[in-house]
């Protein structure tokens, strides 16, 4: 079975320290997008980007290295890859001697297009702080307004609406408040969402009060911005726009969906908390 009740998630795990590609745990995508009234033709392009920051392999003579890696899921992908299974696969190649560096990328990107169903991008970087440096989301700030919030769960599309009587706008807005939790452990996944449109004014408040609604919710972080991202086009309709989350890393790696309406490439730029 492929669903997350299946995977390693929340189970005891022995952690192994040599290759086993096997030990990836596919999740289709196609469950929770007909939830969403996704069909097979996505309304959106976009990515799943992944940081690794506990790589490490041996070299032919025995000796460790390390390295920063970055993975891109094609959100076209049938699959999502669930993230302890990632994270045991990766710690599989501790006690592994590989040529070099280029030997291993061809590796992970095999046995990652072969579990999400699609090509995984695959960049490996040395472990310096200029490899992937911090820097501030762009975007209006929406966590300080002085709003009271008393919903928290579920995600109530209901407070996000548009004012169409209005001039439309090309508007970039932040939160650094997003929260909810893995679907099976209950374990809480801390984010901050960009969100980029073109259309009628989107009400700052309801959008906050939306975002702030994921707190106590189930869903992974892929779904969680598919979501947000269908939810903002049925309720306000925006002529173009775009969703991406950065969360906070777990287990040594951090994920960071990037949904749009249109075809875009987006940046690699971690926040402060990641």
């Amino acid at each position: 079975m492929s669903t997350p009740e299946h995977s390693p998630l929340g189970k005891d795990t022995v952690y192994a320290d040599r290759y086993e590609p096997r030990l990836l745990f596919p999740i289709p995508r196609a469950d929770k997008r007909a939830e969403l009234g996704i069909a097979e033709s996505l309304p959106f392009h976009g990515v799943d980007i992944w940081n690794a920051y506990e790589l490490s392999w041996l070299d032919p003579r025995g000796k460790p290295q390390v390295a920063l890696a970055e993975f891109r899921v094609p959100a076209a992908s049938p699959h999502i890859i669930e993230s302890k299974s990632f994270k045991l696969y990766l710690n599989g190649f501790a006690q592994e001697r590989l040529a070099d560096a280029a030997t291993l990328a061809a590796t992970l990107m095999r046995d990652l297009s072969a579990a999400a169903g699609a090509v995984v991008g695959v960049q490996l970087r040395e472990a310096r702080t200029d490899a992937l440096p911090v820097v501030d989301l762009d975007g209006h700030l929406l966590d300080t307004q002085d709003i009271a919030i008393d919903h928290y769960g579920p995600p109530q599309a209901d407070f996000l609406q548009a004012d169409t009587t209005a001039a439309p706008v090309a508007e970039t807005v932040l939160s650094h408040l997003l929260r909810s939790n893995c679907p099976v452990t209950g374990q809480p996944d801390w984010g901050s969402v960009q969100i980029a449109y073109r259309g009628a004014p989107i009400d700052h408040a309801g959008l906050l009060r939306y975002l702030v609604s994921f707190r106590t919710h189930n869903e992974f972080h892929e779904q969680c911005v598919e979501r947000i991202f269908v939810d903002l086009m049925q309720r306000c309709a925006p002529r173009q726009l775009s969703v991406h989350a950065r969360y906070t890393r777990r287990g040594g790696l951090d994920i960071n969906p990037f949904r749009s309406s249109t075809p875009a490439t987006p940046g690699n730029l971690r926040t402060v908390r990641q």
